[in-house]
C-alpha cells in the first residue's frame, strides 16, 4: 500500500491548491456557507408554523408539520443522483445548479398563495440542497487528503452543527420585524450571496481527466455494489432509525414546547439549549475517536441512546417528566446522536473507496429517507402528550441497536481489521 501524506493537498502545482484562488481560511468559510444552507432552511421555520397555520387556515397542527418533512423529502430524493452528476459534469455546475433551484424556490414560498404550494417550494429547496450538502463533500475529497482533509470537514462540521442551535432563534427574530414569509426572503438572500461567492471564487476541483461517463448500467451497478455490502447497507439502516428518532423530535418540537411546556417565544431557546449536545458530542468525537476507534464510540453511544430512550419512555408512562428531566434527557439524546452518526457515516462508506461519490448519495438518500419516513410516523402520532414520541424514540433505538448487532454479527465494540464483506 502507498503511504499518503496526511497533511497534504491530493494534488499540488508547486504550492497550490486544486482551490486557488482562494487560500485556506477562505475554502473552510466557503465550505461551510455551502453546507449551512441545509439546516438554516430547516430549522428557521420552527418558530413559524403557528404563524403559516394561521395564514393558511391549518386546524390540524400535526400537518404543520409537513412544512419540514416536505423540505427534507426533497433532500433525500436529490442526493440519489448528485453524487453521479457531478463525477460527470463536474462539481460547479451541479453545485450552482442547486443554488439556483434553492433561490428560485425560496422565491415561490414567498409568494406561495396556499400551503400546497408552501409545500411545493419547501420540497424544491430541499432538493436544491441536496446539491449542496453532497458536493461540498466531494469538493474537500477532491482538495485534500488525510489529516489535513479531516481538519477542513471538522473546522466546516463545527458551523454545520451550530447552525441548528441557533436557527430557530434567528427566525424568531426575524419574526419580530416581519411576516413569516420574511423567513424565506432571509433564506433567499443567504442563498444568493452564496452562489455569487461560489461563482466568482470557487473553481472547479474535479478535471475533466478524472470524470466518468453518465451512464446508467454504471450508477446502478455502482447501487448494487453498496446495497450488497453487509457493513455499507447495515451502517445505513442503523443511522436512519436515529435519524428518524431525532427528526421526530423535531417534527413534533414546536408542539411540545408551546403545547406541553407553554415556553411561547421561549421555545428556541430551549431548543437551543438541547442541540448544543450535538456540538458538544462532534468535539468529542474528533478529539477522541483516533484513540478509541469508531466501533466503540458509536457502540458506547448506541447503548447510552437505549438507556436515555427507556428512561423517557417510563418517565412520558407515568406523567412524571417535567421540563427539566425532559430537556436533560433530550440533551443527551442529541449528545449520543451526534456521537453516532459521523462514525455510522465513516463505517458505511469505509467499504466504498472505489465508488465513495455514488455510494455517498446512496447512503444519504437511504439514512434521510428512512429517517423522515419514521419521524413522519412520530410526528403525526402526537396526541398531545409525550407518550407518542417517547415510544417512537424507544422502538428505533431497540432497532437501531438490533440491526448493529446483525451488521456486526454479535461483535460490539470491537475493531475489526477489514471492513465487514
Amino acid at each position: 500500500m502507498v503511504d499518503v501524506n496526511a497533511d497534504a493537498p491530493i494534488e499540488v502545482t508547486g504550492e497550490v491548491p486544486k482551490h486557488y484562488p482562494m487560500g485556506f481560511a477562505e475554502f473552510v468559510v466557503v465550505i461551510a456557507a455551502i453546507m449551512a444552507l441545509n439546516p438554516l432552511a430547516m430549522d428557521m421555520m420552527l418558530p413559524a408554523l403557528p404563524n403559516i397555520a394561521s395564514s393558511f387556515h391549518i386546524d390540524a397542527a400535526n400537518r404543520l408539520q409537513m412544512v419540514l418533512s416536505s423540505f427534507m423529502i426533497g433532500f433525500g430524493v436529490g442526493q440519489f443522483l448528485i453524487g453521479p452528476l457531478s463525477d460527470s459534469f463536474g462539481r460547479r455546475p451541479v453545485l450552482l445548479g442547486g443554488m439556483v433551484l434553492y433561490a428560485i424556490a425560496s422565491v415561490l414560498a414567498i409568494a406561495a398563495p396556499s400551503f400546497e404550494m408552501l409545500l411545493l417550494a419547501r420540497a424544491l429547496e430541499g432538493l436544491g440542497t441536496s446539491a449542496t450538502r453532497v458536493i461540498a463533500t466531494s469538493i474537500v475529497r477532491d482538495c485534500y487528503a488525510g489529516r489535513r482533509m479531516a481538519s477542513v470537514v471538522s473546522l466546516a462540521m463545527m458551523v454545520f452543527i451550530a447552525v441548528p442551535v441557533v436557527a430557530p432563534s434567528f427566525g424568531q427574530a426575524v419574526m419580530l420585524m416581519v411576516h413569516w414569509r420574511g423567513i424565506f426572503a432571509v433564506l433567499m438572500a443567504y442563498g444568493i450571496v452564496a452562489l455569487l461567492w461560489s461563482l466568482f471564487r470557487l473553481p472547479e476541483t474535479l478535471p475533466a481527466s478524472e470524470r466518468k461517463a453518465f451512464a446508467i448500467p454504471q450508477v446502478l451497478d455502482a447501487y448494487r455494489q453498496t446495497l450488497t455490502n453487509r457493513q455499507t447497507l447495515g451502517y445505513a439502516l442503523a443511522a436512519g432509525g436515529v435519524q428518524g428518532a431525532l427528526f421526530g423530535f423535531v417534527f413534533c418540537s414546536q408542539q411540545v414546547f408551546t403545547g406541553i411546556y407553554q415556553l411561547g417565544p421561549y421555545f428556541p431557546l430551549a431548543f437551543a439549549a438541547i442541540a448544543v449536545g450535538v456540538a458538544v458530542a462532534g468535539f468529542l468525537n474528533a478529539r477522541l475517536v483516533g484513540r478509541i476507534g469508531m466501533r466503540v464510540m458509536s457502540h458506547s453511544a448506541l447503548v447510552g441512546f437505549v438507556v436515555v430512550a427507556a428512561i423517557m419512555y417510563v418517565a412520558a408512562k407515568l406523567q412524571i417528566l417535567p421540563l427539566p428531566l425532559f430537556m436533560a434527557l433530550a440533551a443527551l439524546m442529541m449528545f449520543s446522536f451526534g456521537l453516532m452518526i459521523a462514525n455510522f457515516t465513516a463505517l458505511a462508506m469505509e467499504p466504498q473507496g472505489h465508488i465513495a461519490g455514488t455510494a455517498s448519495s446512496l447512503y444519504g438518500s437511504i439514512t434521510t429517507l428512512l429517517g423522515i419516513g419514521i419521524g413522519a410516523v412520530i410526528g403525526q402520532d402526537y396526541n398531545g402528550t409525550l407518550v407518542p414520541f417517547a415510544t417512537g424514540f424507544l422502538l428505533c433505538t431497540l432497532a437501531t441497536l438490533a440491526v448493529v448487532a446483525i451488521t456486526e454479527k454479535g461483535r460490539l465494540f470491537r475493531p475489526h481489521h477489514h471492513p465487514i464483506a
